[in-house]
């Protein structure tokens, strides 16, 4: 969410951050808006101050027998009164539209995020490893004979529809080990492990930009409880309405949840095997920051999802994603994204973003410097760490061998009994 103060101050360059997002022109309906609400608000408070004043009348009225001056004035202060509850619903109305408005609007995108129209603009930063050269055409995961019976899709499919699996035997093992994997890495790298619900309240969701925004992707229950769409949501949401200590930041949090996204408007995309799924695993990150400190918590936490493909030896690239390419919250994000043989091509496994004070003005989070007396909103960042089905997936294809079977990567081996592969029949070997 924006400062309206910032806008008040500097509406040009507020339009000029919304144009490198695409958007058009918006800073002079803002504060139209803004002015309204702060005229009812004034007029309000005038016609409040001068109720009392009256009220004062009345009673010398009534105590000197002025029946006549008595009755008008008490009809003079009811009259006032009613004037304040109208202007006062009206200037709640400007407020309401106001927030509505605001909250509709994305993050400004820092300087140094490229300019661009699309994903064709986005910046590639570095690549790590070599893509592995195959004695035969590598499949795609749901087509190796190892997993292909593993991968059951099905079973899901009876179950609860398309763009769901079930998983079996080793498969299903294998994603709890990378799942292990990663959270241990976080956690040896100092982020505290967290565990929290799937299901939240609407504010929680308001809270870090999922609502109002992408309502129509996400799923709602009957009594109005949203299930996650990522654990970003529930991790940022810890230090919500609070007001921190300089000295307890950064907070950095790590967490393995189930996501639940309706996937709208995604029709005809990825819809073979695991890419894109209404429920899937990530194992996320989530940082709290001081502002100064928020741009190199985002380097670190891309390194930390970068360790985690290095530690698995999977090639990949990041990319800094451009303008018009960014998450709504995001002021900057760096893309990982993981070669997939079986596809030929890098695919995303991981997002980190910083968010500035955008999320945690909707939060109410804020912290107070170390001999100040004014809080200060805290910045906030997230990323993957990583997606757990396409670390799934890229180490089933990239790990392949020609008969079907699944060599396993050196540190997955002790999550895994020390099994050195997946056989063609399925069955570790």
């Amino acid at each position: 969410m924006h400062d309206i103060r910032l806008i008040r101050e500097a509406p040009d360059a507020f339009d000029a951050m919304m144009a490198r997002r695409g958007l058009s022109p918006i800073s002079a309906e803002i504060l139209a808006i803004d002015t309204a609400r702060r005229e009812k608000i004034t007029a309000s408070e005038k016609a409040q101050a001068e109720r009392n004043a009256v009220s004062k009348d009345v009673g010398q009225a009534k105590a000197r027998g002025d029946d006549a001056e008595f009755e008008r004035l008490r009809t003079l202060v009811a009259d006032k009164k009613d004037e304040i509850a109208r202007l006062g619903e009206e200037a709640d109305t400007e407020d309401r539209r106001l927030n509505d408005i605001l909250m509709s609007l994305p993050n400004a995108p820092l300087d140094t995020v490229p300019d661009g129209a699309d994903e064709d603009d986005n910046v590639e930063l570095r690549r790590w490893g070599t893509p592995r050269a195959f004695d035969f055409d590598p499949k795609e995961h749901f087509e190796i004979a190892g997993v292909s019976t593993a991968l059951d899709f099905a079973t899901a499919a009876t179950l609860s529809g398309s763009r769901f699996v079930v998983m079996r035997g080793a498969v299903a093992k294998l994603n709890r080990a990378i799942v292990q994997l990663m959270l241990d890495t976080h956690v040896e790298n100092g982020r505290e492990e967290v565990w929290t619900p799937f299901l939240v309240r609407e504010e929680i969701m308001v809270g870090t930009g999922q609502l109002p925004k992408f309502a129509e992707d996400s799923y709602v229950t009957t009594d109005g409880r949203w299930l996650v769409p990522t654990n970003e949501v529930t991790l940022t949401n810890t230090v919500r309405e609070t007001i921190l200590d300089e000295a307890q930041l950064p907070i950095r949090l790590t967490g393995h949840s189930h996501c639940f996204r309706s996937e709208a408007g995604s029709a005809g995309r990825d819809t073979t095997g695991m890419l894109r799924q209404h429920q899937f695993e990530k194992v996320e990150m989530v940082s709290v920051t001081t502002p100064e400190d928020s741009l190199s918590e985002l380097d670190a936490m891309t390194r930390s999802a970068e360790a985690i493909l290095e530690k698995l030896d999977l090639p990949y690239r990041t990319v800094a994603l451009c303008t018009c390419d960014l998450g709504f919250g995001s002021r900057r994000t760096h893309d990982i994204e993981v070669w997939l043989p079986g596809q030929n091509t890098y695919r995303e496994i991981s997002s980190c973003s910083v968010c500035g004070d955008f999320q945690a003005r909707r939060m109410n989070a804020r912290f107070r410097r170390t001999g100040e007396k004014r809080p200060e909103f805290v910045h906030t960042l997230n990323g993957s760490g990583l997606a757990v089905g396409r670390t799934l997936i890229a180490v089933l294809e990239n790990y392949q061998e020609h008969d079907g079977a699944i060599t396993l990567p050196n540190a997955l081996r002790p999550y895994l009994r020390d099994a050195a592969q997946i056989t063609p029949n399925g069955e570790f070997g």
